[in-house]
């Protein structure tokens, strides 16, 4: 099917708005699997897999590369050592098709107990909670932030409207408590957006101008102040707060880092290269120890028109065939072939941001120092050393897993000068990127995923190192095109290639670290890299989970020990899963990992995206005890409504607390045929009272009522 993209004419050349629809042709429809939906891969990925793998390089298969001479007995000998722990409606049931629903027995954990719930289908337009618990948005899509006349109402909707309203599809997710309890700060990512849905068809050219400038004005981030009457209660956001704040694509960042003021980020609008105007395809990210939050630029490319000639431009998938929001119209940096004074602007996307919630006056900053890529978050811990780690996964298929390790050192309190010399602490150090070795016969990975003769998939690893103080490790680039064109580094250390690393998060409790490898339908087909010990599957579908232990549980080692904690999907439909060993009829079902989260019991609790045919049911929460006899076993907390994702969970487990963003519900859906009413469920295209009768992409609390 041959891409269908808006091409770069004048505008008296381009057809009507009122005459054409407001999506193209999908190049994904037909090649999507369960849920997933080619709306979502058009809006949210850019068409990522429909395009060739971007990656080429010829790194060393995984099973090619010979053992590092480390012992995985040596490396996770002795035990772990507890790590340094990180400061600061209605349920409706649907319907349960797998046998292994039936024996998930009954209330689970000391603290948040629940039943779990029987697999949702996908089709089931309901937010689904266990027994015994209640849910309620926090916050959705157009509600006001900064005054109650900024009402919301879709027919009516402007781009002034949009900056003083909450974004759309938010991802990433955190509530940040004050010392009682009953103030908080919320800080969530709006990742994209679906204007076929949003509202009505323009009715002429200046009207779908309009649109574009709307969303632009619904990406980015919010941060917004809430308030309860009782600890373990369900929130409200207070409008008109003082620390109530929205980011947009046109909110000025400021870069940090060795690459700040490089040539390869200057444009005809900043020949200094060192403030960027807006954020883009904001997906997951991270808490840091000092109370700020980190974001992650992923799906960046998507937005610009450009040559597309450059070995980096390739690599980074930024062509020709970009922009399919036509945003060059009110935008000209989002086009460098009309535009070569732009040039350079996609270079200035692709980075991990932070924000400060409690300064709402400063710029948000780019840091540099942790290289470019598809990120889909951060995730920061404290080292036994004092350096802090952050680890960072690039989505994309066959690219790689990431660390940067602080130059200085982490200072304790929560004092004005601890926290303002903590704020610093991104902005120099060493990256580093991921190569796995096996410990396996190389004819025992068969690509099924049966598991090797020792009965696990597991190995060593080694950090490899780009960047080490400054200084490029990489021969023939220099610091800052490492940092800049990341991913060509890291092609050329031969680093692993994995399955979409997706959201890497440390285990407050235990320092080890888990990776949700989301899936790589791509892997074993054509020329492609086949099953490697760390990709066990070809055709890989359902994802799985890696659990790292670093060398001495220390955040700065250079080596690791690694281990395939969960290889996804339903045990009553694929026999070569696996769960840590837990016997595969009592766990839920689950697919397609996307973010993942701990509670306070270091319990692993898991986010889903996209569940394929061979599930068939509607993402969701699902925890997975990670020490003793439950190692392994999967419960299904929650459900997510029709064609919706799960994403950013927060879990406050001692106060019977969860939060989820609700991302594109009824994507597949249009203005006069909506697929969802979540969440107000009022009546078809209604509004009153700031409810509406569609989808609205929302923050979800669930607490035990």
């Amino acid at each position: 099917m041959t891409l269908i993209h808006e091409p770069a004419t004048s505008r008296e050349d381009r057809v009507s708005p009122a005459a054409r629809p407001m999506l193209p042709l999908l190049p994904m429809d037909g090649h999507t699997f369960g849920k997933r939906s080619a709306v979502t891969c058009h809006l949210k990925c850019g068409d990522a897999c429909f395009h060739p793998v971007p990656n080429t390089s010829s790194n060393e298969y995984f099973r090619d590369i010979a053992s590092a001479g480390l012992s995985r007995r040596a490396l996770l000998g002795g035990g772990v050592a507890a790590a340094a722990a990180i400061v600061i409606g209605s349920s409706v049931g649907g319907d349960a098709p797998s046998a292994s629903a039936a024996t998930l027995g009954t209330k689970i954990g000391r603290t948040l107990p629940f039943a779990p719930i029987a697999p949702v289908a996908a089709s089931v337009d309901a937010f689904t909670v266990p027994v015994g618990y209640k849910w309620s948005p926090i916050i959705r899509w157009g509600d006001p932030l900064f005054s109650k006349n900024d009402r919301f109402d879709p027919n009516a909707q402007t781009a002034a409207l949009q900056e003083r309203q909450f974004g759309y599809n938010n991802d990433y997710l955190d509530i940040i408590e004050g010392p009682l309890g009953l103030t908080a700060v919320l800080v969530a990512n709006q990742e994209y957006t679906n204007e076929n849905i949003m509202f009505p068809p323009a009715a002429d050219a200046a009207a779908l101008d309009e649109q574009r400038r709307i969303g632009q004005a619904a990406h980015g981030m919010a941060v917004v102040q809430l308030y309860r009457t009782r600890r373990s209660g369900p929130w409200k956001y207070l409008v008109g707060a003082p620390l109530n704040r929205r980011i947009t694509a046109h909110t000025p960042f400021t870069f940090s880092g060795p690459a700040a003021g490089h040539a390869l980020l200057q444009t005809q609008d900043d020949p200094t290269g060192r403030t960027a105007l807006g954020t883009l395809g904001n997906c997951a990210g991270g808490t840091t120890p000092w109370g700020t939050v980190l974001s992650g630029e992923e799906n960046f490319n998507q937005y610009f028109v450009s040559p597309g000639t450059t070995p980096a431009e390739k690599r980074y998938g930024v062509g020709g065939s970009g922009d399919s929001r036509g945003w060059r119209n009110v935008d000209p940096r989002f086009d460098a072939v009309a535009n070569p004074g732009y040039r350079n602007e996609p270079n200035r996307f692709g980075w991990i941001v932070e924000v400060d919630p409690l300064a709402p006056n400063d710029p948000p900053v780019k840091h540099t120092a942790l290289g470019r890529f598809k990120h889909e978050g951060a995730n920061v811990i404290v080292g036994r050393t004092g350096h802090v780690a952050a680890y960072m996964g690039d989505d994309e298929r066959f690219d790689y897993l990431y660390k940067f390790v602080s130059k200085d050192k982490f200072k304790k309190g929560i004092g004005g000068g601890a926290r303002k010399h903590n704020k610093t602490l991104l902005t120099a150090g060493s990256l580093y990127v991921a190569k796995f070795t096996g410990d396996s016969p190389v004819a025992e990975i068969t690509g099924t995923g049966a598991l090797p003769s020792d009965g696990a998939f597991d190995g060593t690893g080694t950090w490899v190192p780009l960047v080490i103080d400054g200084v490029s490790q990489v021969a023939g680039f220099t610091a800052e095109e490492v940092l800049i064109n990341t991913r060509l580094a890291a092609d050329a250390v031969g680093a692993t290639k994995m399955d979409r690393c997706e959201d890497v998060e440390p285990n407050p409790k235990t320092g080890r670290i888990y990776v949700a490898c989301t899936n790589n339908t791509s892997r074993g087909t054509g020329a492609n890299e086949t099953a490697t010990e760390v990709n066990p599957r070809n055709v890989n579908r359902d994802g799985h989970i890696i659990e790292i232990t670093e060398t001495g549980n220390d955040a700065t080692a250079t080596t690791f020990g690694w281990s395939i904690l969960l290889l996804c999907g339903d045990p009553v439909k694929n026999p070569n899963t696996y769960f840590a060993g837990f016997p595969p009829e009592r766990v839920s079902p689950i697919s397609c990992p996307d973010n993942v989260a701990f509670d306070s019991e270091g319990n692993l609790w898991i986010s889903t995206d996209g569940a394929p045919s061979t599930i068939a049911y509607g993402d969701g929460l699902f925890k997975v005890p990670l020490e003793g006899p439950e190692r392994g076993r999967v419960q299904q907390f929650l459900s997510v409504p029709a064609e919706a994702e799960t994403c950013g969970p927060v879990i406050r487990d001692q106060q019977n607390m969860v939060y989820v963003a609700v991302q594109h519900p009824g994507e597949n859906g249009t203005w006069a045929a909506q697929r969802s009413m979540f969440p107000d469920y009022v009546a078809p295209g209604s509004v009153a009272n700031g409810a509406w009768g569609g989808p609205r992409p929302a923050v979800v609390q669930v607490w035990k009522g």
